[in-house]
């Protein structure tokens, strides 16, 4: 009998252990000591982030859509350092630095990039910045490199871009620095005009602090926005997580590690539309359902059943059209934009050519993986007045010059050729 007692025992010791492993809840502290400033760029870089995801989903309301607010801004907050005028205005105002000065602006990102990649040993999380530039009789200025290495640890190349190994060089960094994940980033973006690529890449690896058991994955049904559907592998899990919810849609947070990193999902209930949800997804609103997330109980009776399927996503697109709308378009306009900040520019002019982001995550039982490059390429064309590129309607006439008699006189709209 005694004996029976002590089984007895072990097991209800053994089932213990077991829930505690699983429903310990993570504290979530504010390990990071921003200054005044620094929240200012935190808060700047989220709502320029949001905007983008909205605008984005306009044109891809069907597709799946990732992106890294974080790759991108650091990528374009280099640029910005490069440019003045009015163009710095420009970037200014899309990139939401508010009353922050371009000193600390610096000096943010040169926090954030200090602290978010040691801040927990369980995740791994890496931020790298590269400048790689033509070797030609026309070098970037020395004060703009600084600035880049120095607050945006960028390392700096000087290459020959006429050599057709260029874009293998550039693309091996970013696979690099991506851990594989991101790979062709510059798909014969390289041309005779190019004379600069500014590119961040960051990875992420967190392992979840609960993680799901592969044999409780199963087959299940994901409803898709046009009322069908298909199979997925679905993920799932009993267990005490930060969860709340409001009219419009049920929210829970999967932490990675000691919880200093985590997977805040949003779920609009059924006969909401994912677009309206979106529409609503600006920087007050999300605080305020983040503070919901962070305050929520984790008392036993707040135990959550979540089913999650597995997915893994690529992703990527041009930011020029966005970034127009935003009101950046002067950057993208030669003759028109100053980069005089990044370049001494005396017989020419330069401008952003292209601004490309692309993406990668893959979710599993294990935890997330996720990576995102973004690159900006600076063309520099010839001095103003001596380009014309006929790329709009135009008008043509063939002559003879003796007696200036016109033999064909035409207008073109629609340049066809078959």
């Amino acid at each position: 009998m005694r004996s029976l007692k002590i089984i007895f025992l072990l097991i209800i010791c053994f089932l213990f252990l077991q829930c505690s492993k699983r429903s310990n809840p993570t504290s979530y502290q504010s390990p990071i000591d921003l200054a005044k400033v620094e929240k200012k760029l935190v808060s700047s870089n989220n709502q320029f982030g949001l905007k983008l995801f909205r605008e984005i989903n306009k044109t891809e309301k069907y597709s799946n859509i990732f992106i890294s607010p974080l790759s991108i801004s650091m990528a374009l907050g280099m640029t910005y350092n490069g440019t003045d005028g009015e163009t710095k205005d420009a970037m200014h105002q899309t990139l939401d630095f508010g009353d922050l000065s371009i000193h600390e602006v610096n000096q943010c990102y040169r926090q954030m990039i200090d602290s978010l990649t040691h801040l927990d040993h369980q995740v791994e999380f890496d931020i790298a910045n590269s400048i790689w530039y033509r070797l030609c009789k026309l070098l970037p200025r020395e004060e703009f490199l600084s600035v880049c290495q120095n607050y945006f640890d960028a390392f700096v190349k000087g290459l020959n871009f006429d050599d057709p190994s260029t874009e293998d060089t550039i693309n091996a960094w970013v696979e690099e620095n991506t851990n594989g994940k991101i790979k062709n980033l510059l798909d014969d973006l390289l041309d005779s005009l190019t004379i600069m690529f500014l590119v961040n890449a960051i990875y992420f690896k967190g392992t979840w602090t609960y993680e799901f058991d592969e044999q409780e994955t199963k087959d299940d049904w994901f409803f898709l926005q046009d009322g069908s559907n298909k199979r997925c592998k679905m993920m799932e899990q009993r267990g005490l997580y930060r969860y709340f919810e409001n009219e419009a849609f049920e929210a829970l947070d999967l932490p990675y590690g000691d919880g200093k990193f985590s997977m805040s999902i949003f779920l609009p209930h059924w006969g909401t539309d994912i677009d309206s949800l979106i529409a609503e997804f600006n920087q007050e609103n999300l605080n305020s359902w983040l503070e919901n997330l962070s305050s929520a109980s984790l008392d036993t009776s707040d135990s959550v059943d979540i089913y999650l399927p597995k997915f893994k996503l690529e992703y990527g697109r041009g930011l020029n059209d966005v970034l127009t709308k935003f009101g950046m378009g002067i950057a993208f306009a030669p003759g028109a934009a100053d980069f005089t900040k990044m370049y001494q520019v005396l017989v020419g002019y330069a401008w952003i050519d292209t601004v490309l982001h692309k993406t990668f995550i893959e979710v599993n039982e294990e935890g997330t993986e996720a990576a995102a490059a973004t690159v900006v390429e600076i063309s520099l064309g010839p001095p103003v007045g001596l380009m014309m590129k006929v790329n709009r309607p135009f008008v043509f006439i063939i002559r003879e010059h003796q007696s200036q008699t016109i033999l064909f006189i035409g207008k073109i709209t629609e340049p066809n050729y078959e």
